[in-house]
């Protein structure tokens, strides 16, 4: 294959850019035919363009499940009922010590790399990125992903959900698009860019192309599901003998947790047992599976999670109910993955499938915090009051109308029977996640299981050995560097073969660990929690000094959960993997150690970063998410030019936001009007003089001066035309948000294009003068 590939990147006049690599490589080859001046006198020679995949070669699924625990799903002894996954494992083969980076971004690098996360240039997650090799976000070409690899073996390639890969800054319509899915082999892609997104307002891209759905009725999970089933029912029916490569990432069971009240409804009550009992049931059905030793104990409750015993009873109503929504949401995720494993039975295409399902990115999240979360104006209350209001928003928590989180107390009871949870790399709680391998045609075992150590980026050699399949030296005109991770497949059919995958680190925001043969020594790093709770641990922006973090030992051949720290018992074999660690950080950029102190993580929330002026001009898509520019929490000016020509234009020149909170200014009347709408508050102000004919300014100038309980005045809003004030008011921190944590209705410029933020109009109500630009400053 060594002559096939030559660099195929297409440069722009001038060489300014870059295009993304939309097919397999396939560079010019020589033509030995023969041509004469007719036909009778030539001889054809037929070029094989496209590399063709070797005869019968299986197709393959990669499921991938966000921000899920050990012990959740019914399939590896949890309560979760997720008969789908529970129908491939009991077909194929569980495997009980796979492990993944501890949080989401980095573990999707190793996933689709086959390489160690900051190898991939990944250490962290995007928003979060700085100029050091393991941190920068920029995956190297010379590590190439599972799509490039299969693609180069014959496949049509499909990613679907969450990506959260792109660096922040190239995640919009601008571009440049070589590092989104479709320029990182993907011949199709359909999901949301960030870390998350609302399941019924979902962030929708399609290939290059952003998607507006509204108004949607329809659950991510089966917009999914449907475009997956047509992505193969089209290729299929064009090429069935060729074979496919589907990525699905789901965003569940990622916060917010939202699904329909018909799925909530089958777990009422369920849950009233608490999350010790949780624990206490969970574990003796791991048991009962052999998926767990059977002398194993449940750890110590986590830090911060109290005793169900203790809570009240409004408490325990309260709490049962976000775990309800959970489970709900998690079922009914299952219940879309069995609609594609259906389909392609259907078609008879499921026993030529390798299917893998990794049950979780990372451990169960934190980040509900102690009480759950569900609305901004919820999270805020303290004591009885915040639980009266949980109670009250009972019909409301997994609706769009919320943003819900469950407590600490049921991440902690779904990651049974491991301490803590996402983002603790130093754990098991954090990193151990169960895997399900499925492929009727290679695996004669039925329901087996493996307790083989494993890491996320084994799966892509794994994949290519059971689908033997090659890895190219070269991709693309990149020579591939080779993967990090060790196939499993060699556990297939040798169900006690020693562990290959030997030796791995860990390492996320400070929090670390090295494991070696069945030792295992890790230290923790507090920052990761003050920043999973929404704060900022420490607001100088110093790092913490890692010298202060402790170090522990265990020895996972013996105590799998690790309950029993042996650092101070065996110094020496603290010493000795310490050492592990310090060589593998240094092989694969784990230094400069940092935590999340060290990144201004709003500002890398968004492709804008840190610049202090953002112009953008009338035709704009809407802008949502990372795409956006940021309001809450800073003072900016809005500055909409315009011509005005009769008096007599109308419509929206700035709009941030929707029906549930939101700013905007629109003319309408012939005159200039600001609506700012909070979930406790809506102010309006309109000019009483007619606007100017001419060209005009339209400013908002929004100072916000910082965050305060109660009602005392923590900024000022004030509306000008030209500069004549035409209005402004102080207001109190339940009234200084713009746009809120959701942001499902972004940034629109001469429109307001979803759902429109004052009720004086009807979206999108465009603009009907000319819009030169509109100018935001932040001070």
């Amino acid at each position: 294959m060594k002559n096939l590939f030559k660099i195929s990147a297409v440069m722009l006049a001038g060489g300014l850019a870059v295009q993304p690599v939309l097919a397999q490589h396939s560079p010019q080859q020589p033509w030995n035919g023969k041509a004469g001046k007719t036909l009778q006198e030539s001889t054809p020679f037929h070029i094989q363009y496209n590399k063709k995949a070797a005869k019968g070669a299986p197709n393959v699924v990669w499921i991938l499940i966000d921000d899920a625990g050990f012990g959740a799903t019914t399939a590896f002894g949890g309560l979760v009922e997720t008969p789908n996954i529970e129908r491939l494992a009991n077909n194929g083969l569980r495997f009980t010590n796979f492990h993944t980076t501890a949080i989401c971004s980095p573990t999707r690098a190793a996933l689709l790399t086959g390489r160690n996360h900051h190898s991939a240039h990944v250490g962290l997650l995007t928003p979060a990125a700085v100029d050091f090799p393991g941190y920068d976000t920029y995956i190297p070409f010379e590590k190439g992903t599972a799509a490039e690899v299969l693609r180069e073996n014959g496949y049509a390639t499909f990613a679907l959900g969450k990506w959260h890969l792109t660096p922040v800054t190239e995640n919009s319509q601008a571009g440049p698009f070589n590092r989104w899915p479709t320029g990182r082999g993907f011949d199709h892609y359909y999901g949301f860019l960030p870390g998350a997104t609302d399941q019924w307002h979902p962030e929708l891209w399609e290939d290059v192309t952003k998607l507006d759905i509204e108004p949607n009725t329809r659950h991510l999970n089966e917009l999914l599901a449907d475009k997956a089933i047509k992505y193969i029912a089209n290729q299929k029916s064009v090429d069935a003998d060729r074979p496919f490569f589907l990525y699905l990432a789901t965003g569940a069971t990622h916060s917010p947790h939202q699904v329909a009240k018909e799925w909530i409804d089958q777990y009422k009550g369920k849950f009233d047992m608490g999350w010790d009992k949780y624990r206490e049931i969970v574990i003796e059905r791991q048991k009962k599976l052999g998926i767990i030793p059977q002398n194993a104990v449940l750890p110590e409750r986590n830090p911060g999670v109290k005793e169900w015993a203790a809570l009240t009873e409004k408490e325990k109503k309260a709490y049962a109910h976000f775990m309800e929504v959970y489970a709900a949401f998690y079922t009914y995720t299952d219940y879309e993955i069995g609609r594609i494993v259906n389909y392609l039975e259907q078609i008879d295409q499921l026993d030529n499938t390798v299917i893998a399902v990794i049950l979780g990115d990372n451990g169960a999240s934190k980040g509900g915090t102690e009480h759950g979360t569900i609305s901004p104006q919820i999270n805020r209350l303290q004591g009885e009051a915040r639980i009266d209001a949980i109670l009250n928003a009972r019909d409301l928590i997994g609706t769009d109308e919320s943003s819900t989180d469950y407590p600490i107390g049921w991440a902690a009871a779904a990651n049974t029977p491991f301490r803590y949870w996402k983002g603790d790399a130093n754990t098991e709680g954090g990193t151990r996640n169960p895997m399900v391998l499925y492929y009727p045609k290679g695996i004669k075992e039925k329901g087996g299981i493996r307790n083989q150590y494993g890491h996320v980026n084994d799966i892509l050699p794994t994949t290519l050995e059971l689908a033997k399949a090659e890895a190219p030296k070269v991709i693309n005109g990149y020579k591939q560097e080779p993967f990090e991770g060790t196939s499993l497949a060699y556990a297939v059919d040798q169900k006690n073969a020693p562990s290959r995958h030997t030796v791995q680190y860990y390492e996320i925001a400070g929090a670390l660990s090295i494991y070696k043969d069945g030792w295992k020594a890790s230290k923790g790093h507090s920052v990761w929690e003050g920043f999973d709770a929404g704060s900022k641990a420490d607001p100088s922006g110093k790092s913490v000094d890692f010298s202060k973090d402790v170090w522990e030992l265990y020895n996972l051949n013996e105590d799998f959960n690790e309950r029993i720290n042996l650092a101070a018992k065996n110094p020496e074999k603290l010493k000795e993997l310490q050492a592990v660690f310090d060589q593998e950080a240094k092989k694969y950029n784990v230094y400069p150690l940092k935590d999340f102190t060290a990144h201004d993580m709003p500002a890398g929330r968004t492709v804008y970063g840190k610049v202090p002026e953002i112009t953008l001009f009338p035709g704009i898509d809407n802008l949502v998410g990372v795409s956006s520019p940021l309001y809450d929490g800073r003072s900016f000016t809005v500055d909409a030019e315009a011509d005005i020509a009769t008096g007599k234009e109308e419509g929206v020149l700035f709009a941030v936001g929707g029906e549930k909170s939101g700013i905007s200014l629109f003319v309408k009347d012939g005159k200039l009007h600001y609506a700012h709408k909070t979930a406790r508050d809506s102010y309006h102000v309109a000019s009483n003089a007619a606007i100017p004919t001419g060209r005009v300014h339209f400013k908002l100038i929004y100072e916000f001066t910082g965050p305060s309980e109660g009602s005392k005045s923590v900024g000022k809003e004030t509306v000008y035309i030209n500069d004549e004030k035409i209005g402004e008011r102080s207001f109190a921190a339940t009234q200084a948000q713009v746009q809120g944590p959701r942001q499902i209705d972004g940034t629109d410029v001469g429109r307001d294009q979803k759902f429109p933020v004052s009720d004086q109009y009807q979206s999108p109500f465009a603009f009907t003068g000319k819009l030169k630009k509109v100018t935001i400053r932040y001070q």
